[in-house]
């Protein structure tokens, strides 16, 4: 369990995490998002004890994680897959990491086999992909077999195997009952793989609730798409029913505030022609992006500029 209350980061003027208050619970992946310099990383290096807060606190078990006794077995954690010694070997950097932390050295050869190093885990860092330092790092997180686990983009550098891998690892991750955080700009995935979802922007809570909690809230003004020869005979009887119509080209209509079965049935009243009919649902990207619109931090030019955060 990681329990996050009230936390604050300010870097002078700038204010990275702004009172964030969420919870983490076992047997889910939540999913941590937000735009980039919203604070997430921020966050997760204050939960581990790597930054400290200005304000607030953030427990791992019941306890600040720099105040476990054995921190490697109680949290694993990928925050940068670059932050290992590059002349050094993966199983050696694993190997320092068991003998550092009293872990048996038969992990090293278990997580090795885990995370899909392999032969690639006897050459040295600096020859790594980016992808293998993934990989590498994932393997560091579990060598403790914790029971809380905070991955930070752990999908950039993988290939589609990779990605389907680490898609894998975390939903086993969290069915064995473990905690597990998961930040990614990547929705597909966490549409795939996310429990719970944590949303931030501009370092403030934006949405704390289950995937399908946000889906529905956010997600409730239902679309039905209909392709009709007849496009103004029908949207003028779906206005009458207090629809809301949105021609779309080549013969479609968007229609909002009413069933795909409504407009089946106001066609048949019409005797109109359907050749399409179909609901569409807002997608995890969508949704995002309209709860975040307000907190992006970078934006293309001509758009206002913002100040970044940390």
């Amino acid at each position: 369990m990681i329990e996050v209350r009230g936390l604050t980061k300010r870097y002078g003027a700038v204010t990275a995490v702004d009172d964030l208050t969420f919870d983490v619970a076992p047997g889910k992946v939540t999913g941590f998002l937000g735009p980039n310099g919203a604070g997430k990383s921020t966050t997760m290096r204050m939960i581990l004890g790597l930054d400290r807060p200005t304000s607030g606190s953030a427990l791992v078990g019941g306890r600040p994680f720099p105040r476990l006794a054995e921190p490697l077995r109680a949290a694993g954690a990928l925050l940068d897959a670059g932050a290992v010694h590059p002349g050094r070997s993966g199983r050696d950097h694993l190997r320092v990491a068991a003998r550092t932390h009293g872990i048996p050295l038969r992990r090293v050869d278990e997580v090795i086999d885990q995370v899909g190093l392999g032969p690639a885990a006897r050459r040295r860092v600096k020859g790594y992909s980016l992808g293998m330092r993934q990989r590498l790092g994932i393997a560091t997180a579990l060598i403790g077999d914790p029971a809380v686990l905070l991955f930070d983009e752990p999908m950039n550098g993988l290939d589609l195997d990779g990605v389907r891998w680490i898609r894998r690892l975390v939903r086993g991750l969290a069915d064995e009952g473990r905690t597990v955080l998961l930040s990614s700009h990547l929705m597909s995935e966490m549409e795939q793989t996310a429990d719970h979802l944590v949303i931030i922007g501009r370092g403030r809570l934006i949405a704390d609730a289950s995937f399908q909690e946000v889906m529905r809230g956010q997600g409730s003004g239902r679309k039905v798409r209909v392709r009709t020869p007849s496009t103004d005979q029908l949207a003028g009887a779906l206005l009458r029913r207090g629809a809301v119509v949105h021609p779309s080209g080549d013969g479609e209509l968007l229609v909002e505030g009413v069933t795909a079965e409504v407009v089946g049935d106001v066609a048949l009243e019409e005797a109109v022609a359907v050749h399409r009919l179909a609901e569409e649902h807002s997608s995890l990207e969508q949704i995002y992006l309209d709860l975040t619109g307000d907190s992006v931090q970078y934006r293309v030019a001509g758009a206002p500029e913002l100040v970044a955060q940390r």
